[in-house]
């Protein structure tokens, strides 16, 4: 539907894009009208990808300051990715997909997982394209009964189950769907299933919800290789949100994001990568400004667990990430701002059927970032056109980035 729109009504396009960019809202048209000035980032990203799609492991932090265009640059690279054929995953840290939680970051993943040219959820088509006959849906069965793959019994039997009932049973076809993008599995129908197909002494022992989510990701991410895909990379947005998570739930999302750095949800042989987008003042806010870096270890080794000592220890590298390899959003320089500012003056042109006049703007200044000066522009334009002769003044004021804990984030949904 959408390249029709394009094809068929580019005013429309160019009102979207403008609405967007307006709103302060990255959205695919004004992504695509604007692109991106970041090219260091860009060049990075591309050797992640290259590396992950060789069985590497990685992922990459971006810091940049509200408006600096994290949100705009991530739907840049989905699109760099979806055109390499990538599978794609979006996930905003929120209340409701806490960092520290596995299961629910798995789930957001999931759910928001698209291939180009694709609509529904990435694993359901995958699922939907494997020849169960062929060679590669045979190495994905052999991998997951490797002692490599680390998985626990319920991801060999549901394959094997999977090419079974596909073409014969829908309901239960899909009763395995779900359980691969993240819901439960009846343990007892399941051993009557396997059963069913000859095997006589399933065994299936329990796993941690959390460690279950780990293992779903690294099964997804062979599902969808399987079916085509180069890789699987999970772009997560508003990570600074964790610095108002209490001290343990910082501990926590700080353990994670050093597990999706080094690669430790992939493994060996697993295409899966993630870019990470937070606040560029979050290091000095929270990691250093409340002492995290001495606290959390410190609170987490208090209790004398092994547990305890392995978490702290991986807190302590995410905070030691955060601090030495977070790549910086680069100011805009003359040559993009000009760049942006012919480009918004042709899509505002196109958008509302006019002439646009030349604009002040904001002042050029280093601490000015993109998104007040394209809403300059755009504001100033929308006045012109309205009322002509207007010259109107533009003053941007920078909001403060909130890092205090809140309570509100511990409770689960529905408490």
């Amino acid at each position: 539907m959408t390249s029709g729109i394009r094809s068929m009504d580019p005013t429309l396009v160019a009102r979207r894009a403008i609405e967007a960019l307006r709103a302060g809202v990255p959205s695919r048209d004004a992504v695509a009208s604007l692109g991106s000035g970041q090219t260091a980032i860009e060049d990075r990203f591309q050797a992640m990808c290259g590396n992950a799609a060789d069985g590497g492991a990685g992922g990459l932090l971006l810091g940049g300051g509200f408006g600096a265009g994290k949100s705009h640059l991530l739907e840049h690279l989905n699109r760099l990715a979806l055109e390499a054929g990538w599978t794609v995953s979006r996930v905003v840290i929120s209340k409701e997909t806490p960092l520290h939680d596995p299961a629910k970051v798995f789930r957001a993943a999931a759910e928001s997982a698209v291939r180009a040219g694709q609509v529904r959820p990435a694993i359901i088509e995958a699922a939907a394209a494997l020849d169960l006959d062929g060679r590669a849906f045979a190495e994905l069965l052999r991998w997951t009964t490797s002692s490599g793959a680390e998985l626990n019994e319920r991801f060999p039997a549901t394959l094997a189950l999977f090419a079974q009932v596909r073409d014969r049973d829908a309901a239960y076809a899909e009763t395995i769907l779900r359980f691969w993008s993240g819901d439960p599995i009846a343990v007892a129908e399941l051993r009557k299933r396997l059963r069913d197909i000859g095997e006589q002494r399933a065994v299936l022992p329990p796993v941690a919800a959390p460690e279950l989510a780990r293992q779903r990701m690294r099964f997804a991410a062979r599902l969808l290789a399987a079916a085509g895909s180069t890789g699987w990379l999970v772009l997560f947005d508003e990570v600074e949100l964790i610095g108002r998570y209490s001290l343990l739930q910082r501990a926590k999302s700080y353990a994670e994001l050093a597990r999706w750095m080094r690669g430790e949800h992939g493994g060996r042989g697993v295409a899966l990568t993630a870019v990470f987008a937070m606040t560029d003042d979050f290091e000095a806010a929270v990691v250093t400004g409340r002492n995290d870096r001495v606290v959390v270890p410190a609170k987490l080794q208090a209790k004398g667990t092994p547990e305890a000592t392995e978490l702290a220890a991986a807190a302590e590298l995410g905070m030691r990430i955060i601090e030495r390899e977070t790549h910086l959003l680069a100011p805009p320089d003359d040559v993009e701002l000009k760049q942006a500012y012919d480009r918004l003056r042709e899509l505002h042109g196109r958008a509302f059927n006019w002439q646009p006049p030349d604009v002040t703007g904001l002042e050029r200044l280093g601490a000015t970032r993109m998104r007040q000066y394209v809403r300059a522009w755009i504001n100033e334009w929308d006045m012109v056109r309205l009322y002509p002769g207007y010259r109107p003044q533009i003053e941007a004021v920078d909001v403060p980035s909130d890092y205090r804990e809140d309570p509100d984030l511990e409770r689960e949904e529905g408490e």
